[in-house]
């Protein structure tokens, strides 16, 4: 192993039209680490992670993974790129048309080209790692409560034992225990896999749960980043307002302007 970052990205900017929304974004996640991007929304966390996986380009700067430059792959390159990553969506982003088991299953059949019988004992197994019932393999994702479907998408991460898992908003929409479910359960299997994670989240609750470090984005930039022991002493006024949700602060209230 060397001393590389898994993740690195280099003064990272990407707009759309008139408005910038990275604006210089440095960050590097260790191998083997959590790091978790807190902000409020509309920040640019989203429009981050997208540049990362290939979604969007930059438009400056430099994105490594496991110290390949993937800012501007494109075709096989970025599919081969992709397969170290498994993903945790906002809202588990199921497919309604597909059983349970082959939601799970869906990069292991259709990224990875494994045959359906062993793909279905892995997405069984996987479902098994989240306290689901192989019977819930057999339903359909309109059928499961929004905590099994985060449950699901959790599986669905972690299918393939991916090197690098990305967490976008992974308890939004969930009840406070059932969040706290969810978050042991990212905990449990990402130490398990030994994987590298990034998350995105404003919820505190979530972010000191799964985190080895914290890194806020304030108007396309990170202005606060260290191990998430310190972040109640950050000595950053912009954090101090957001990790304790005060109306009052240097974060301006975007609606107040309308």
């Amino acid at each position: 192993m060397n001393g590389s970052p898994m993740i690195r990205l280099e003064d990272v900017h990407k707009g759309f039209g008139t408005k910038q929304v990275l604006k210089g974004i440095d960050l590097n996640v260790a191998k083997g680490q959590s790091v978790v991007i807190i902000g409020g929304s509309g920040t640019g966390k989203s429009v981050m992670l997208k540049c990362i996986l290939g979604l969007l380009e930059p438009d400056a700067g430099t994105i490594h993974v496991d110290d390949r430059d993937v800012t501007h792959l494109k075709g096989r390159a970025r599919k081969e790129v992709l397969t170290k990553f498994g993903m945790l969506f906002q809202g588990a982003a199921l497919f309604d048309s597909l059983p349970v088991w082959e939601n799970v299953a869906f990069g292991l059949i259709q990224g990875k080209g494994m045959n359906k019988h062993d793909a279905r004992e892995i997405a069984t197994e996987k479902l098994r790692r989240v306290g689901l019932s192989p019977d819930v393999g057999l339903l359909s994702p309109a059928e499961l409560s929004g905590g099994m479907q985060k449950r699901v998408g959790l599986a669905r991460a972690i299918a393939s034992e991916p090197e690098i898992i990305f967490f976008d908003e992974p308890t939004t929409g969930l009840d406070p225990i059932m969040a706290d479910v969810i978050n042991d359960l990212i905990v449990e299997c990402v130490q398990d896999l030994g994987a590298t994670t990034l998350s995105i989240t404003h919820d505190m609750a979530s972010a000191r749960k799964i985190a080895d470090r914290i890194a806020m984005l304030y108007h396309g930039k990170i202005i606060w980043e260290g191990a998430k022991g310190d972040v109640d002493h950050s000595g950053n006024a912009h954090v101090d307002q957001f990790i304790n949700g005060r109306a009052q602060g240097p974060i301006e209230m975007e609606i107040l302007k309308l």
